[in-house]
């Protein structure tokens, strides 16, 4: 099996490393989509909040690229949750993007507070079974909202989305995907360099091994079985990202990037999200 390529417990096949397109715009979108493609990227993750489904759709076929070369994963937003919501919005993501399928489609928050995640993942599960989702997951999920999920429903999540870097690992998370077979997809995996990119441990192992901070930190995500999605416009960060493929980190150096871990989120807790936030 190719090193880049893992497998869902579907069966289905997924890139370890996409393209994250939030806050792309169309003025970008073209010439980013062009350069992922160079470089060899063929997952490419949006959402209907990110308003920019069209773009990705347009790009990809203004470059010419077939539907089956692609893996292409959106999500429902919050203020769509509930079953026939999800199935309509659902409808308008593939009308924005110009497809008849996407290969993954994700809850984008819990919103337990008072959103209807279990109603949204019946949706989603409906649409399985009609062939217009390949896979279905969550995204920023926690052990308690995955375990209410799947006594509820009748399809194990293939994919939890969930902001994970070395200052917030997320390894409560991570060991319950784990013995559940859920694959963890890394957003925010570089944590945006706010910082991480400099900490001293990750810039001594970069030299060590010939590669930039960022590579080595996506290589760590690599190594404890993640996805990633990192998100660039700029070409050689494009390509940069994607080019970890080639080497591995020794377990020493791999366990110090571990205890980096600091349990400091960048993003919202999800407990807190509640419809009608984020926007």
């Amino acid at each position: 099996m190719n090193d880049s390529i893992h497998i869902l417990n579907n069966g289905k096949h997924i890139p370890k490393v996409g393209l994250g397109v939030y806050k792309i715009t169309e003025e970008d979108m073209y010439d980013s989509i062009k350069s992922a493609l160079e470089a060899g990227y063929r997952l490419f993750d949006t959402a209907f909040m990110y308003d920019n489904e069209k773009e990705l759709g347009q790009a990809l076929k203004d470059l010419g690229v077939q539907r089956d070369e692609v893996f292409i994963t959106t999500k429902i937003w919050n203020d769509y949750q509930g079953y026939d919501s999800t199935l309509t919005y659902f409808n308008k993501s593939l009308d924005n993007l110009g497809m008849d399928y996407v290969d993954l489609i994700l809850v984008h928050w819990p919103c337990e507070k008072n959103g209807k995640y279990i109603e949204t993942y019946k949706a989603l599960e409906h649409l399985c079974g009609e062939g217009k989702a390949k896979s279905i997951g969550v995204a920023n999920f926690k052990p308690h909202h995955l375990d209410k999920l799947i006594e509820q429903t009748e399809i194990i999540p293939q994919v939890n989305q969930i902001e994970c870097h070395p200052y917030f690992n997320q390894q409560e998370t991570q060991d319950y995907c784990d013995q559940n077979d859920i694959a963890v997809q890394a957003w925010m995996p570089i944590m945006r360099n706010r910082g991480l990119l400099d900490d001293e441990v990750i810039v001594e192992l970069a030299e060590k091994y010939g590669k930039t901070p960022a590579q080595v930190v996506l290589r760590w995500h690599i190594e404890h079985g993640r996805l990633v999605i990192p998100k660039s416009k700029t070409k050689e960060r494009i390509e940069e990202n994607i080019n970890i493929f080639n080497f591995s980190l020794e377990e020493a150096d791999i366990e110090r990037i571990d205890n980096l871990n600091k349990d400091i989120r960048q993003g919202k807790d999800p407990d807190k999200i509640s419809i009608g936030d984020l926007k």
